[in-house]
């Protein structure tokens, strides 16, 4: 083959993101939650084992989290995107190209090795991965992006049976039969519910069951997507890495409330501060948006009341300004503000999103030229010295006082510091 498709994947990624500084974490269970510190939203093998599953409600969990001597944190996702980008800077090196699958995924080609030397390479990545960053991750290798699925996916089954060191290559055929033998058909990368059906109800229960069925009937019943699947776990390449991000629709920020907020300003700061960090996103990603929207919510559930709204309205201009988001969203909370109630959660939703590009769009528009050195220059700031060193004051302070503090911040009572972007909370050594 020309070349071959690795999935590389860290394994438990946000607990282990926690024990790489935290040493005494490394043979304890970690249950790490989220926001608002509601749920269980990643699990060490520990937590695992126990039963605790996905997205479980702490206070049902509780109990079990506390007989097997978990430690429970809040999410801390400063740090685990920052570890994510360590992970996928040291694949860029290895890689012919890069895909980042999400903050834990990627898909990489490599060369089109033997087998034997595509294992030595997929160990070295993984070796050179946990010395650098101290991650575990998974590197599953095959010569299409579905089998290397398959191979990651082999990978965790036998790490959980007691053996494996990580990696696994593909066969080629005849013995990729086997493998595929022990794949369960829903277990397919790209194989949805409604799918499941029709296969169950045609008897095809493996991958390989699936991938032999005829591709007339796959067709007819799965579509082109079913179809490219199946040709894919025969070995045909069809689906190349996305190397260029697929073009935004939309942007938003949203948050949940550690406490419900009644006040028309503490709402007025959330979403200046969604605002906020929608325009860095938007700088980010070389994009400017022209649309807006913003949306109020009070609990969905329990005793009444009960209500949500949203307004939207449009700017003269696509920009990424925050200010001019930040005038947008109040003016926007004021027609579906309803006084005395409890709000749990607000977010500000950006559309008619288009690439950047340097022309003033109308007769009396700024011009995005103004704008560019102050964005810069506080972009600049907030990654040298981390984020929120400069922000709008319509968003309030953190930590700060009279009418400013934000009273509406997430619950976050367990996290970890952020070790790797706050001078301030940098891990200390006592020798």
């Amino acid at each position: 083959m020309d070349v071959a498709y690795a999935l590389i994947d860290c394994e438990n990624f946000y607990a282990s993101c926690e024990r790489v500084f935290d040493p005494s974490l490394r043979e304890r269970p970690v249950a790490v939650l989220s926001n608002n510190d509601g749920c269980v939203i990643a699990r060490s093998e520990e937590v695992k084992e126990a039963g605790v599953p996905m997205g479980a409600p702490l206070f049902k969990w509780e109990d079990v989290l506390e007989e097997i001597g978990a430690e429970v944190l809040s999410s801390n996702y400063t740090l685990y995107g920052d570890m994510s980008r360590r992970v996928h800077s040291i694949l860029e090196a290895d890689a012919l190209e890069l895909e980042r699958y999400s903050i834990d995924e990627a898909f990489a080609t490599l060369p089109g090795l033997e087998r034997e030397n595509l294992q030595r390479l997929a160990d070295s990545i993984r070796r050179k991965i946990f010395r650098q960053v101290g991650v575990p991750v998974r590197v599953g290798v095959g010569p299409t992006k579905t089998l290397a699925k398959v191979a990651d996916e082999n990978v965790k089954a036998r790490k959980r049976a007691g053996w494996g060191l990580g990696t696994y290559v593909c066969p080629p055929e005849p013995k990729r039969e086997e493998l595929l033998r022990r794949v369960p058909a829903h277990d397919i990368w790209g194989i949805g519910s409604a799918y499941e059906e029709k296969l169950h109800e045609k008897g095809v229960v493996s991958a390989a069951e699936f991938s032999a069925l005829p591709d007339s009937w796959i067709r007819s019943e799965m579509t082109v997507v079913g179809l490219r699947t199946a040709w894919e776990l025969r070995g045909r390449s069809c689906l190349d890495l996305e190397l260029v991000r697929p073009d935004r629709k939309t942007l938003v920020r949203s948050r949940s409330f550690g406490e419900r907020v009644e006040s028309k300003e503490n709402l007025r700061q959330a979403l200046a501060k969604h605002a906020q960090r929608t325009a860095e996103k938007l700088r980010e990603e070389g994009l400017v948006a022209k649309g807006i929207k913003v949306f109020i919510t009070t609990k969905r559930f329990g005793d009444p009341p009960h209500y949500s709204n949203g307004a939207a309205g449009s700017l003269p201009e696509h920009i990424a300004r925050a200010s001019a988001f930040a005038r947008a969203s109040r003016r926007l909370l004021e027609p579906i503000y309803r006084q005395g109630l409890g709000y749990k959660k607000a977010g500000v939703c950006l559309y008619d999103i288009r690439p950047a590009r340097p022309h003033q769009e109308s007769l009396f528009g700024r011009g995005r030229e103004e704008d560019e050195a102050l964005t810069e220059a506080v972009d600049q700031i907030n990654r040298e010295y981390g984020k929120e060193t400069v922000g709008l004051a319509a968003a309030g302070l953190p930590g700060g006082e009279g009418n400013l503090e934000r009273e509406w911040t997430m619950k976050r009572q367990k996290r970890s510091p952020r070790y790797t972007t706050q001078w301030d909370e940098l891990p200390v050594v006592h020798a």
